[in-house]
């Protein structure tokens, strides 16, 4: 069931004199990843094909992504009153296809499936607090809000399902991190990459991974702040088992945060965005 409904925004507010143009880009990308976890809930409904609870809960969850690209869709047109949401996923639909005809997860078990999702609403429910707080836009701002709170249900969601699967499976902490940061390492493959381009680049343009990923983690990546990042490392230790708020955790944010931030200068050199 969805906790809010877009109307319910406050739409009426919205101040294009506090748009941030290079925002609007990583927000259109945004929007058309989110929009296409009906496919994603294809995907885990043929993984867990004999679980008809946690069934009904990734179409639950689907929903509500479905509920976040169309909200900040429509948000992004009337950022850049020429874009059409409706024709860049289409457009984005036809280009990035995920594998659907599966029996079982890619990461070689079902745990691992659900450390992966973990992995992925730590990834978006940091992201969207990030955005809220990095942009000035009144409508912007309420909708990152939702979004991220409802990110962080998924992050439990998911949790809750992975420790009834861990009792059955018995994945150790060291295969779990494993899994973990793989994922994590996934944000530069295709599916970003490929959003920013059906969405912000036009259609005659030849399709560079480099060029799109790198402008899409430039605009991405620089509206994080260290205290995002500590959340991100808390909630990773969590999922994989590992003491949060520990001393650990505090050497893993001390490197990550390093790593975050030189990552995200290479991108925004490489796009010109310095």
């Amino acid at each position: 069931m969805k906790h809010w409904q877009i109307d319910q925004l406050p739409w009426d507010s919205f101040d294009p004199s506090k748009v941030d143009p290079e925002l609007v880009k990583a927000v259109k990308a945004a929007s058309v990843v989110e929009r296409n976890s009906v496919d994603y809930a294809q995907y885990l409904n043929n993984v867990f094909y004999d679980d008809p609870d946690f069934r009904q809960a990734a179409d639950h969850w689907a929903v509500e992504e479905i509920q976040h690209g169309d909200a900040l869709g429509r948000w992004a047109m009337l950022a850049d009153p020429e874009w059409d949401y409706q024709e860049a996923f289409q457009r984005y639909r036809d280009f990035y296809k995920i594998q659907l005809d599966v029996d079982q997860s890619i990461r070689g078990s079902r745990t691992g499936e659900l450390i992966a999702r973990c992995m992925v609403e730590t990834g978006t429910s940091s992201f969207y607090t990030a955005l809220a707080d990095a942009t000035d836009e009144p409508v912007l701002k309420a909708l990152c809000k939702q979004i991220a709170a409802d990110e962080f249900r998924h992050f439990k969601l998911f949790y809750d399902h992975m420790h009834r699967y861990l009792k059955r499976e018995k994945i150790s902490t060291l295969q779990r991190a494993r899994i973990a940061l793989g994922r994590v390492t996934e944000s530069e493959d295709d599916e970003l990459a490929s959003a920013y381009h059906t969405t912000n680049e036009p259609a005659g343009m030849p399709y560079d991974h480099n060029r799109c990923i790198a402008n899409y983690m430039a605009r991405a990546m620089k509206t994080y702040q260290p205290k995002h990042l500590k959340r991100v490392t808390g909630m990773i230790f969590k999922t994989i088992g590992l003491t949060p708020h520990s001393k650990l955790q505090d050497l893993a944010f001390y490197v990550a945060e390093k790593l975050f931030f030189s990552r995200q200068k290479k991108f925004a050199r490489m796009v010109g965005l310095t």
